[in-house]
């Protein structure tokens, strides 16, 4: 399974077609402690780049952007009972939705860990 990562901060997780999708651990710094999560439902169709999902925290709120085009499979419900997982478990059990991927090489234009990690180092 790899892992890719947006400049906007997302990352998403691919095996089997299907993309786990959340924000990095940045982001959830950069929030502060998050409030409200709102989730994308199944069947919902996503081009990269749209507006997938809102996290608010007691600082901003902020839209997800999909990294990739595809379909909505599952959104993560705990997140609406739980909003707090976001700043527990970023990169882990506060992914926001997964996606079937419709166009799997837009994978291509996104970075790996160590790209992002360099990538985030220089914006501090």
């Amino acid at each position: 399974m790899s892992t890719r990562f947006t400049k906007d901060h997302e990352w998403i997780k691919v095996e089997g077609g299907i993309g786990t999708v959340g924000i990095t651990d940045y982001a959830q710094h950069a929030l502060g402690d998050v409030v409200f999560v709102e989730v994308p439902e199944a069947g919902r169709k996503l081009a990269k780049g749209d507006d997938s999902a809102v996290v608010e925290s007691v600082k901003a709120a902020s839209e997800v952007y999909t990294p990739v085009s595809g379909t909505v499979v599952e959104g993560n419900t705990a997140l609406a009972d739980s909003p707090a997982l976001v700043n527990e478990s970023p990169e882990d059990q506060a992914w926001f939705f997964k996606i079937e991927l419709s166009a799997p090489a837009e994978l291509d234009d996104l970075m790996d860990r160590a790209a992002y990690d360099e990538y985030v180092a220089g914006l501090e």
